[in-house]
This record gives structure tokens, sequence and C-alpha cells, in this order.
């Protein structure tokens, strides 16, 4: 495959110092996508990444910060995570609310595609997951309004909703796929769910998806486009 052709746009990644983000980092630059990150430390950023990204020094409850960071970009892949039950890192500002204004500022700049990370059980509000800080509600809050402003004219999103992520190497375990929060359990490796937040930005069968997947049985994968084949509206 010429990798260098796959996407030409370039990306805004948000939550790309995180470890599910980083990942999508990688796998951008795997396949010569043009980066730029969102990150309240550029030295933390060009640790991980070097040179080999951009990077828009800045915090997401930032509508000033977000606006600069989105300019210029196709496409954004947000793996928004928070990592506090209170104060501007807590599930409300992160998960919603920043995210929220992550969607809103990127169509205003005219960007054309969104893959957001959510989670398993986004709809179940009596899930343990939701004792912290109402994660998953508001997570779901933020799904809904990507739906509503990526899911009309020429853009389009996917949600990928992975279960309780590790770390490892990609294309590594067959994925299991379903639509309609009926996964309850399970866990994915957070460098697949990039792979397909990646995939994402030119398989067309990942327009206006929204899915749940898990990991299944070790098998070495030559692709996981096929996982977007069995999605449907």
């Amino acid at each position: 495959m010429d990798t260098g052709s796959v996407y030409k746009g370039k990306v805004l990644v948000a939550g790309a110092t995180g470890r599910t983000g980083s990942w999508v980092v990688r796998r951008l630059l795997h396949y010569g996508v043009p980066v730029r990150v969102l990150s309240r430390s550029e030295e933390k950023a060009r640790e991980l990444f070097g040179d080999r990204v951009e990077v828009a020094v800045g915090k997401i409850q930032d509508k000033e910060d977000v606006a600069r960071a989105v300019e210029g970009c196709q496409a954004v892949i947000s793996a928004l995570g928070s990592s506090a039950l209170s104060g501007d890192s807590s599930p409300a500002e992160v998960d919603r609310d920043g995210a929220i204004r992550l969607m809103d500022e990127a169509v205003k700049a005219g960007a054309t595609h969104f893959a957001m990370v959510s989670s398993i059980a986004v709809t179940k509000w009596f899930h343990p997951l939701n004792l912290f800080g109402g994660v998953l509600t508001m997570k779901l809050a933020a799904e809904e309004h990507l739906r509503k402003v990526f899911g009309q004219d020429d853009r389009s999103y996917t949600i990928i909703r992975p279960g309780g992520l590790k770390d490892g190497e990609p294309l590594q375990h067959r994925l299991q796929v379903d639509q309609g929060d009926r996964i309850w359990n399970g866990w994915t490796n957070r460098s697949d769910v990039a792979e397909l937040a990646v995939l994402s930005l030119w398989v067309a069968k990942a327009r206006r998806r929204t899915f749940e997947v898990v990991s299944d049985a070790p098998e070495p994968q030559q692709s996981l486009e096929g996982c977007y084949d069995k999605l449907h509206d």
C-alpha cells in the first residue's frame, strides 16, 4: 500500500498525549497523514512525537485555543478523557463540554469528518462506570451533539465505543463489533481503537456510524477495515 496517499487532509488530534490519543497519532503517522495535536504542554507533545507533528498549545476548556487548533484541519479525532471527578478535568468539563466545544469549532473551521472515542455502555446510566462523575452520561451527551452537527450536509462522523482499554500492539486480535449498546463487558486494545479511528478518515462505510468494539481471540489481522463492513445505518 502507498500509505502516503490514503488521506491528504490535516487531522487535529485532541487528547493526543494520553495513552489512546498517542496511539492515534502514531497510526496517523504510520499512514503518512499530516497531524496537528492539541496539548497543554508543547514539551510533552515533543517528547512523545518529536518534530513529526504540529503542536497547538492550549486547553480544551478554552474556546479560542480550540478554534486556533482546528483552523486549517480537514478532520478531527477526539480521544479526550477526563482525569478528575471535579474541576476543569472532570467528565462534565472534558467528556461533554470540551468535546462539544471541539465539535462546534470544527464545524466553523470547515472540517468534514469527526471521529470520537466514546465507551461501551454509554447509554446505561446505571452502569458502575457512571459513578465516576457521570462519565457515561457526559460522553452520551457529546455523542448526541456530534450526530447532530456532523450528520448533515457534507460532514460525517464515526463514534467508536470500546470496552475497557488495554495497551498492546495493533492488529493482533479479531475484533467483535456491534451496534445498539448491547455489549456490556470486554476490553479493547487502545491501538486498535486508534486504528479504527484513523481508518474512518477514508473508509466510506465508517461514515455516520456509531458502534461498540471489543477484542476477541488473538489472531493477527491484515487490516481492520472489515469491521466497518459489519455495520449498518
